[in-house]
């Protein structure tokens, strides 16, 4: 795959989630984690990341919107429930791209929706969890700019060659 990503989350409280959000962040290979004006007690994450992510992988805690720095030509990727977002199974993602999600029980700020370069929502009837969301973000970009065979028209797996199929019969 293409590219690199980051993710991260605004005004976010609960180490929990955090350390969830980090350890998928690391398990999909993201190349940077950041947070914006993150709760204090979010120092606890540690607690949470069981994959030691902050051992592989940047994290970056700013306190403010105008502190963040993202690397050139990276486009900033707002995950939020609106009106006018795209869908997430029809979005095409950046090759260099940051995600943004929103803290626990709100949205993300009317400041940092401006700064996006794109807004997307994961199609569900109601908000859900910080760090399935962006698990289901991650596993989108990743489906979608993994270079994967195309499904199948039938159920199960992608068709084996003939080679395969003889050696498997064997």
């Amino acid at each position: 795959m293409r590219g690199y990503f980051g993710i991260g989350a605004e005004e976010i409280s609960k180490p929990m989630n955090v350390g969830a959000l980090m350890r998928t962040a690391n398990a999909f290979g993201a190349s940077f984690f950041f947070t914006i004006n993150a709760h204090a007690k979010v120092r606890e994450l540690n607690r949470s990341d069981t994959s030691r992510t902050l051992e592989s992988v940047p994290y970056y805690a700013w306190d403010t919107l105008e502190e963040m720095r993202l690397p050139r030509g990276c486009q900033l990727v707002g995950v939020e429930l609106t009106d006018d977002a795209v869908e997430l199974p029809s979005f095409r993602h950046p090759q260099a791209a940051a995600y943004v999600l929103g803290r626990e029980r709100g949205s993300l700020s009317p400041a940092l929706l401006s700064a996006c370069h794109h807004v997307v929502k994961i199609p569900t009837k109601f908000c859900i969890n910080v760090s399935l969301a962006g698990a289901l973000v991650m596993y989108d970009r990743a489906l979608s700019m993994g270079g994967f065979a195309a499904r199948p028209v039938m159920p199960g797996g992608p068709a084996l060659q003939m080679s395969e199929r003889l050696r498997f019969k064997s």
